[in-house]
């Protein structure tokens, strides 16, 4: 059985049952921001939410069938599947989408834009908002001129953002500083490649050359490595460098190979290791020392990146 959606043109008599309100004919101060339209729609809460006004939102949520028309959003809205197929079909009163969800696949809907769905059995999404500002303040950052609107797609195949956006659902819990770095590069990097595969008009992307000078190299590492959890954000690190926020990234992987996410990860997890073998703190008081939100949450990362529990690393070495 083929999963791939079905798209054809409706009939103009079929418009009128679909939406109210034309598609795109709200102005942007206009429109709604969409967590509170997705709320609504859903009729829940997401399971979680991380948000930041310089990016965007990144919400996971697990919903019940739907029947319902998504009105015009302020922000455009990228949608990835993690598991099961389920049956689904959009209409936008030009055209009619009869397809499932499956991993692997994205579905952009543009800002402004507004279609009917229904969805037939319960549904996991994550959710990334992305304000049009931020992706024009990428596209300029990455001299890839001024954006085209994003084109809308349902249940496209893409597995590169689809994997991106996955991802982000890992970081919505855990290392508040860990997680809003990793978030501000996610969603930038998202960004990039919605310029590159989801416009009218893909753009291409100025090569990045050479890292950060040792002085500027220096003063990054420094900021990453301070207890402080304010100098350790994407927007400040690359303002005390004197760069955007996206060559920045690429500057700072250029010099040390990681990025800025994975470098602070890389020196949580040698603190974390620190502590466990030198002292006998309990694993609750390292988790708070690196700024876990909880002993579950460090305990999960740490096994992530080591195959060991806490607990179980530090009875090995010792």
């Amino acid at each position: 059985m083929s999963y791939e959606p079905v798209t054809r043109d409706l009939p103009q008599k079929n418009e009128p049952e679909i939406s109210e309100t034309p598609q795109r004919d709200l102005t942007i101060t206009e429109r709604g921001p969409a967590d509170a339209e997705m709320t609504r729609v859903l009729k829940t809460r997401p399971v979680s939410m991380a948000s930041d006004p310089s990016s965007g939102a990144i919400t996971f949520w697990r919903h019940d069938p739907l029947h319902d028309v998504v009105r015009p959003m302020a922000d455009h809205v990228i949608m990835a599947f993690p598991a099961e197929p389920v049956r689904f079909e959009r209409r936008d009163g030009k055209t009619f989408v009869n397809g499932m969800t499956r991993p692997a696949t994205v579905t952009v809907v543009p800002a402004g834009s507004s279609s009917r769905w229904d969805i037939y059995q319960p549904l996991s999404v994550v959710q990334l908002y992305l304000p049009l500002t931020t992706l024009k303040r990428v596209a300029h950052e990455a001299g890839a001129g001024t954006p085209d609107d994003l084109v809308e797609r349902t249940a496209h195949p893409d597995p590169i953002t689809s994997r991106l956006l996955l991802s982000a659902a890992d970081a919505l819990e855990g290392s508040a500083a860990l997680d809003a770095l990793f978030r501000h590069q996610l969603t930038d990097l998202l960004a990039t490649r919605l310029l590159a595969a989801h416009t009218g008009s893909p753009a291409t992307f100025r090569p990045i050359m050479g890292g950060l000078s040792p002085r500027v190299l220096g003063r990054a590492i420094e900021r990453l490595r301070s207890d402080s959890d304010a100098d350790v954000s994407l927007a400040s690190l690359a303002s005390d460098a004197g760069l955007s926020r996206f060559h920045f990234c690429r500057a700072f992987k250029e010099s040390t190979g990681l990025s800025p996410h994975a470098w602070l990860r890389q020196h949580r997890l040698e603190q974390a290791m620190n502590m466990l073998r030198d002292t006998d703190v309990s694993v609750v008081s390292v988790a708070t020392a690196l700024g876990y939100s909880s002993q579950t949450a460090f305990a999960a990362a740490f096994r992530k990146l080591t195959g060991e529990t806490p607990s179980d690393w530090r009875r090995r070495m010792r």
